[in-house]
C-alpha cells in the first residue's frame, strides 16, 4: 500500500483553518452558512 503524502499541520491550518476562512469574504460566507445549518465552528 502506498503511504500518502503527509502535509504539515501548520500548512493545512494556514490554508483551511478558521483564521484563513475569516481572512476572505467568501471564507466568512462559508462559516456563516455552516452556522446557519447548525454546525459547530471549531476554533483552535
Amino acid at each position: 500500500m502506498h503511504y500518502p503524502h503527509k502535509i504539515s499541520r501548520i500548512k493545512k491550518v494556514r490554508k483551511v483553518g478558521f483564521r484563513a476562512r475569516m481572512r476572505t469574504r467568501k471564507g466568512r460566507a462559508i462559516l456563516n452558512s455552516k452556522r446557519r445549518a447548525g454546525r459547530r465552528i471549531r476554533v483552535r
